[in-house]
């Protein structure tokens, strides 16, 4: 009997090829852009004018440097048959389904493309690589999901977040730093409030001195502000090629994921 056809063999075989083609199949519906289109936005989260700006900085960056980074935004993985799938894994079957970036350019391995996937009512997005970044960018990724993306998210910006994602992965790609990090919306109030407090406390420990409560007053205050601006410092930084964007790349399954 020939090896493949031993039963336990073809059984496991088969078995996989069944899995293969039904995750394939459940993915179907989800056609990829245009080789230079970059964007797939189903689920309506980005404007016109995000749009072309997006779609302007993936064309020069897959010019420049043959990496290309496609946007992807479903209203759900369910829609797509990813019920009760992991989001990590939906993007890495897309991923290898669109077979995003090139295998190697020049002779040179480089499978280097990117997918940004936003699954709106999953509220879960995703950073996938492919096969060359390896895992050394895992921690970049997740520092952009949450630097540069989810502080957007949970703002409802959604535009913002994925152009502050996008401009992020270009500097990644292009091995340049990231750009400052998002602050919440409160943080320059608080900035604000606590350097009028601050010269008001001054100006009157010069007039009366230190004498009374006052000033234990402040200290508390200033205490209490620099603990909150503290810890959201801390919980903020807890990210000529003339081809297309899809050309037999494979996931690696490196990246990073996110939620808000």
């Amino acid at each position: 009997m020939h090896p493949w056809l031993h039963p336990t063999r073809l059984g496991i075989t088969l078995t996989l090829c069944l899995i293969t083609t039904i995750a394939t199949a459940q993915l179907t519906n989800l056609n990829p852009p245009g080789d230079r289109d970059f964007i797939l936005d189903n689920a309506n989260m980005l404007d016109t004018t995000t749009t072309e700006e997006i779609r302007a900085a993936a064309d020069q960056l897959l010019t420049d440097t043959a990496i290309p980074i496609i946007i992807v935004t479903i209203d759900s993985m369910a829609a797509h048959g990813g019920a009760n799938m992991r989001i990590e894994t939906f993007a890495t079957i897309l991923f290898d389904q669109w077979k995003i970036g090139h295998p190697e350019i020049n002779n040179t391995s480089w499978n280097r493309g990117i997918l940004l996937l936003i699954s709106k009512q999953d509220r879960k997005a995703r950073i996938e690589l492919g096969a060359d970044w390896a895992r050394d960018y895992d921690p970049l990724c997740q520092q952009i999901m949450d630097e540069q993306i989810i502080p957007h998210f949970k703002m409802d910006n959604f535009p913002a977040g994925i152009l502050a994602g996008v401009n992020a992965l270009d500097n990644m790609a292009r091995g340049i730093p990231l750009p400052e990090p998002v602050r919440p919306a409160w943080f320059l109030p608080v900035i604000i409030i606590s350097t009028i407090l601050f010269i008001f406390t001054i100006i009157s420990l010069i007039r009366r001195g230190a004498s009374g409560w006052a000033w234990v007053f402040w200290g508390v205050v200033f205490s209490i502000l620099g603990f909150i601006i503290l810890t959201a410092l801390r919980s903020s930084s807890s990210s000529g090629f003339g081809g297309g964007s899809f050309g037999g790349g494979f996931s690696g399954g490196g990246g990073a994921t996110g939620s808000w």
